[in-house]
């Protein structure tokens, strides 16, 4: 069975992530208490790395590797420096992952490139990984206390366009098209709002400061109110 967006299965994912960071959230002064303070924080790094490497377990067991497997994704990368930041507790990966990993995984969530649905292994990962990496600065900034600055929203964009090199380079030698800068992707997605490629590239790079100006607001608000 192929995935189908806006379906139970699919809200079934979003809502299972949106109850993940709602709960983080929720009981943050319960989980800034040891043990759970560092239970937590660990557990939610092992969690990313092991959606990852379960992801590679399946690629061997189903013969299904190739290009697409290599980790140029956004959403791949974000997940490895969010899983970084939550053992090391660093500050400028606090700021990349932030607004890169919340983004990149909501749009994800929202916009699943997904073929396989419910019970598929692929399924499970793909909202389990794109909820953890959202948890994981969530965590940091309700439970950790970590602000982003109005300076991480220039090392975001920044951040963003240095990951996008490697990406590039693979796309342009392999045909591939990792963070889908060489076309939009096949199935529906934000970026069938904005023009045919290459266009829609330079449309996203107003997009990206506006969302990353939006998210460093909501942070503000957030504080304003508590």
């Amino acid at each position: 069975m192929e995935f189908v967006p806006l379906s139970a299965a699919h809200f079934a994912g979003v809502l299972f992530s949106v109850l993940l960071s709602a709960g983080i959230i929720l009981f943050r002064k319960t989980l800034r208490r040891e043990p759970f303070r560092t239970t937590v924080r660990h557990g939610l790094a092992a969690l990313l790395v092991a959606s990852e490497l379960s992801l590679y377990g399946w690629y061997q067991l189903s013969d299904n590797w190739g290009i697409h497997a290599l980790p140029f994704q956004l959403c791949t990368m974000t997940l490895w420096i969010s899983a970084a930041m939550l053992i090391m507790q660093h500050k400028v990966l606090y700021e990349i992952a932030f607004f890169l990993g919340i983004l990149g995984a909501m749009q994800a969530l929202l916009t699943p490139n997904l073929s396989q649905t419910f019970p598929h292994f692929r399924y499970f990962h793909f909202f389990v990984a794109h909820a953890a990496i959202i948890a994981a600065s969530v965590y940091m900034t309700a439970v950790e206390g970590f602000r982003p600055r109005f300076a991480s929203v220039a090392k975001a964009y920044v951040g963003l366009h240095i990951l996008a090199v490697p990406a590039a380079v693979v796309n342009s030698l392999t045909g591939s098209n990792f963070m889908f800068l060489a076309r939009k992707p096949s199935t529906p997605s934000l970026l069938d709002l904005l023009a045919p490629w290459p266009w829609y590239l330079l449309q996203l790079e107003v997009v990206v400061i506006v969302l990353l100006l939006l998210l460093y607001g909501v942070i503000l608000l957030i504080d304003k109110q508590t």
